[in-house]
């Protein structure tokens, strides 16, 4: 609309010709004499984005912004006058002939402008990539560009940026709250003194920083490697630093955001779920805060208390001497002695690298050079090596002064060497004599075990020599087993072959140290070749917590058991103290063997955890509901799903399960066998289980699948470990997403990710009734997250009235039960 003349022209052809007001309604631009008035918008070409007016919530201001056009949840990322709201609907936004922008309302008051150019023939355009720009016709390049003044939303192709020559910035500020997009307290922002990092602040405090640019990754995000959906690119050189990210999949929507509540997160909008999830977010867990440790302390997430100081440093508080309060840091125990030339280097391995605020970097100096320099520099305190901006060479980073801002990583963390004075790297005097003291006794015990073993040894190579003449001489069969085998043959309970133990002995190389795959509760298990196949035996052992009747409970279950996703029976042997199964052997072993392996777990893509989870469901359907028998597996875990050639999953390990007879559907036990971390809240409390057991069990698999994390158990000690809780308060907020296994590489599908967070957190809700059956899980796993109903909060997270010694926390429940026994019986 340009003028009441060009509006009734408009409405003129828009009376003749409809479709054209359509395409007037889509334009991208404004030149001078357009009036964009409340109630228009523009629309970049591609159909992203539009700018336009708005008012934020409950809000009673407009504004003038740029928000996605194409999804339901109106999504602002920039604001024009986000400090100078309008009073009501007048506004008007205009481009003059000197290239200036201009949002006045009715009586001409200016609410927000841009400074004047000589541009001949100005134009605005909104483009595809949610950038205004003020340019001129023909002309290359802007002078003027709303991605030069971001507000809260940091979008693919946005730079992060210091001009190091007149110190202008781009940084991101939070809005003030939801309703309000006036500029908050919370800011990120590139710091380009000593190495540059990136901060979020709230006000002049530091939450939070990245750590500097090391190996193609910041030290303090090393999961950025994962992020296949994403390119990374980081530069730095003596003009200007800037860091800037874009997404390979050009439909997916994706900003990072200054929150108000003093966080920053990656958002990825998800199409079936309807809502922005967090792909991640800073700080993620209290180590992630700005020198929670204070100066020379380290924090670990997983050790408690969670500070500790470096070696060869101490509280400076006495009476903080466990550093459960790490504020004030440490202090040195022996001053370094620079002159002398006796100091050394203590190695801090797999950490997020100090604030380098006040570090320097040479990047062209090797490993022994950094070291030698470090010495020569009195000053020096710690120093590091690595790849450096472009990832194309090592180089060196020197500390001096305090170290803070020190965390643990469970992968992806570097190496850093602290110095240290020689009486903290090396014994004392008194120490020594004492050491040799210590080591004149071990030597003394180290003889007399020697003499045991021996005979130990010749005990057993006498007994060996014994059974292998019994093979030889044909191997007399124990009468009572023997006698015993054919019962259970004669009365058709099994349809099972029987080995004799001469058999099975040399398929296993009798049980040689080389053919032994692992060991569990149950006993040993070796590989062997019997009959031409590859076969994995396992063999109760005389101290194993399982005894005889649960060897044939899973005898005569899975003897008659025949699905795709449960391992395969192949025999047994029963010959005297001896009761050994014959399994298909699965070369990829078991479950847990690479998911919780840092080094292994690369090999289960999301395709492969995906179908895992899917496998793992079916077979438990079968054992549920589609078998001759109603069967509870009640030890259901990462080590008992086994992987063949083909990363297929397997179900193993039926000695604790119980079969429902006809309309059985409940069992009552006083007797708890299991692993900690899966049993679900009745049973490990009351002895009640069910099918929906066995469903709380697979639901804490899935999620340990997603996070590749170990769950501690919801008795656990520390809260805070508790996955299923963490699961639950991320997903809550919308950050679902920041549960994804670092180590999962590229291509992740998201929705699958997300829908499998939201099945398995309705597969651990604490009363049984609220899971779903296994029945429902494969349904849901096979169609739209948005069919999947929403979890309830569960009681993992507030505390249970009924326990004695509860503390309920955000992320888990800690209890201490003493009126039930727990036997856990560890798999392979």
């Amino acid at each position: 609309m340009v003028g009441r003349q060009a509006r009734r022209e408009a409405l003129f052809f828009a009376a003749l010709f409809p479709t054209l007001i359509t395409l007037s309604a889509a334009r991208d631009t404004l030149v001078p004499g357009d009036r964009l008035e409340d109630g228009s918008s523009l629309v970049c070409s591609d159909g992203s984005f539009k700018l336009g007016f708005f008012t934020p919530g409950k809000s009673k201001f407009r504004f003038l912004g740029i928000w996605y056009n194409q999804i339901p949840v109106q999504t602002v990322v920039w604001v024009a006058n986000r400090d100078n709201p309008l009073p009501d609907k007048t506004g008007v936004l205009s481009i003059s002939i000197n290239g200036s922008l201009s949002l006045s309302d009715s009586k001409g008051v200016v609410y927000w402008s841009t400074s004047p150019t000589r541009l001949a023939g100005p134009v605005a355009k909104l483009l595809d990539d949610a950038n205004f720009a003020v340019g001129g016709a023909g002309e290359a390049g802007y002078v003027w560009q709303s991605f030069d003044h971001p507000t809260d939303a940091f979008l693919p192709g946005m730079k992060l940026w210091v001009d190091r020559r007149t110190g202008l910035t781009r940084n991101f500020t939070s809005w003030k709250s939801d309703e309000d997009p006036g500029t908050g307290n919370c800011t990120f922002f590139l710091d380009s003194n000593g190495i540059p990092q990136i901060f979020l602040v709230q006000g002049t405090k530091r939450l939070w920083s990245s750590g500097p640019w090391v190996g193609g990754k910041f030290s303090g995000v090393p999961g950025m490697r994962s992020y296949g959906v994403y390119n990374f690119s980081f530069v730095s050189n003596a003009d200007e630093a800037y860091y800037l990210f874009s997404s390979r999949i050009k439909s997916m929507l994706t900003r990072l955001v200054a929150q108000p509540n003093g966080r920053i997160e990656r958002l990825v909008w998800m199409e079936g779920e309807g809502k922005w999830n967090a792909f991640y977010s800073g700080p993620k867990d209290r180590c992630d805060a700005f020198g929670y440790c204070g100066t020379f302390g380290v924090c670990d997430a997983k050790e408690f208390p969670m500070c500790r100081c470096l070696q060869g440093f101490e509280p400076k508080s006495p009476e903080n001497g466990n550093l459960r309060d790490g504020k004030d840091g440490c202090r040195r125990r022996t001053e370094v002695d620079c002159l002398n030339g006796t100091d050394g280097f203590v190695l801090v391995a797999n950490v997020k690298l100090p604030d380098t605020s006040v570090a320097v970097v040479n990047e062209k100096m090797e490993a022994e050079e950094c070291r030698e320099a470090c010495l020569r520099i009195c000053s020096c305190t710690a120093y590091a090596t690595g790849e450096m901006i472009d990832g194309s060479r090592s180089g060196c980073i020197i500390w001096s002064g305090v170290l803070t801002d020190l965390r643990v990583h469970d992968n992806g963390g570097q190496d850093l060497f602290v110095r240290l004075a020689l009486a903290d790297l090396a014994l004392s005097p008194s120490k020594a004599k004492r050491r040799r003291v210590a080591a004149a006794v071990s030597a003394a015990v180290a003889v007399a075990v020697a003499v045991l073993v021996g005979l130990l040894l010749l005990g057993l190579l006498r007994g060996f020599v014994w059974r292998r003449r019994k093979v030889i001489l044909g191997n007399y069969p124990n009468v009572k087993s023997q006698i015993w085998n054919q019962e259970i043959t004669r009365s058709g309970e099994l349809d099972l072959p029987f080995f004799d133990l001469a058999a099975i002995a040399a398929a296993t190389d009798h049980f040689s140290i080389d053919s032994l795959l692992g060991e569990g509760g149950f006993g040993p298990v070796y590989k062997g070749r019997l009959e031409g196949k590859q076969v994995a035996v396992k063999r109760l052992a005389k101290s194993s917590s399982q005894g005889v009747e649960q060897f044939m409970n899973e005898v005569r279950l899975i003897a008659k058991l025949q699905h795709r996703n449960l391992v395969r029976l192949l025999g047994c042997c029963i010959d005297g103290e001896e009761r050994m199964l014959v399994y298909e052997y699965m070369p990829n072993g078991s479950l847990d063997s690479l998911v919780f392996d840092k080094t292994k777990a690369s090999l289960l893509d999301w395709g492969t955890r995906w179908r895992i989870i899917g496998g793992v469901a079916r077979g438990l359907l079968y054992l549920h509901q589609d078998s001759r028998f109603r069967i509870i597996h009640r030890d259901l875990k990462a080590g008992n799903v086994l992987l063949d050639d083909g990363m297929n999953p397997k179900i193993s390990d039926f000695g604790m399960a119980r079969i429902f007879a006809g309309d059985e559907t409940e069992g009552i036990t006083r007797r708890i066998v299991g692993t900690y971390g899966y049993m679900s809240p009745e049973y490990a409390m009351d002895g009640s289980f069910s099918a929906k057991s066995d469903v709380f069990s697979f639901g804490v698999l899935v999620l340990e699948l997603v996070s590749g994390r170990r769950n501690r158990g919801i008795l656990h000690s520390d809260c805070n470990l508790n996955l299923l809780g963490y699961a639950w308060s991320l997903w809550k907020e919308g950050k679902g997403l920041e549960l994804v296994d670092s180590l999962l590489g590229s291509p992740i599908h998201l929705a699958e990710v997300d829908r499998c967070i939201k099945i398995a957190l309705l597969c651990v809700q604490d009363r049984p009734e609220d899971r779903p059956e296994m029945a429902t899980v494969v349904l849901m796993l096979g169609g739209d997250s948005a069919a999947v109903a929403h979890p309830k909060q569960p009681e993992f997270v507030v505390a249970r009235p009924r326990i004695a010694g509860c503390s309920t926390s955000i992320k888990g429940l800690a209890c201490t039960v003493n009126d039930v026994t727990l036997s856990a019986v560890h798999g392979r």
